[in-house]
């Protein structure tokens, strides 16, 4: 059984004037990933191995998410492919993962996470929020036979406050 953990980025600030990679988030981010990393810690799931989108907005939540879930960095890893919108190359990169990591986690962006976890869940989603976490679980040992699976968690910062 694979298990795929989507968490799109914290909100992110557009008061600076850099290039969208650069955007920063905003306090809120910082609250909502806290939040929503603090009511998945308690779900106890070990999670192999995780990858964040480059941004520094998905990089930021990524850190503060793993930090509270009290992820050992050594597994971790920025992706380029993770820096997409449309989620096609987000789904070429899953369909990529090497096989002896069982659980995954993955931090990026929409539209992608949206359309990714309405093709792969069984839950639909109208939009993964912002801080916004999805986690499916899928019957195959291969992450290239991924395809439908179980929406088995959805977090979103509003269902928290």
């Amino acid at each position: 059984m694979k298990q795929l953990i989507l968490v799109r980025h914290g909100k992110s600030s557009w008061e600076y004037d850099v290039s969208d990679k650069d955007r920063p988030l905003k306090e809120r981010g910082i609250r909502d990933a806290g939040l929503v990393s603090n009511k998945f810690a308690e779900s106890n799931l070990s999670i192999d191995f995780a990858f964040s989108s480059p941004a520094n907005r998905a990089l930021h939540t990524s850190m503060i998410v793993l930090r509270n879930i009290g992820f050992d960095l050594s597994n971790f890893q920025v992706q380029e492919a993770l820096y997409d919108f449309s989620g096609n190359s987000v789904a070429n990169f899953v369909q990529g993962l090497d096989n002896q990591h069982q659980t995954v986690m993955i931090f990026g962006h929409n539209y992608a996470f949206t359309t990714l976890a309405n093709t792969w869940g069984d839950q639909y989603i109208d939009n993964v929020p912002t801080s916004g976490l999805v986690h499916i679980k899928f019957n195959t040992d291969s992450w290239d036979k991924v395809a439908k699976g179980t929406s088995e968690t959805i977090i979103f910062p509003k269902h928290l406050k």
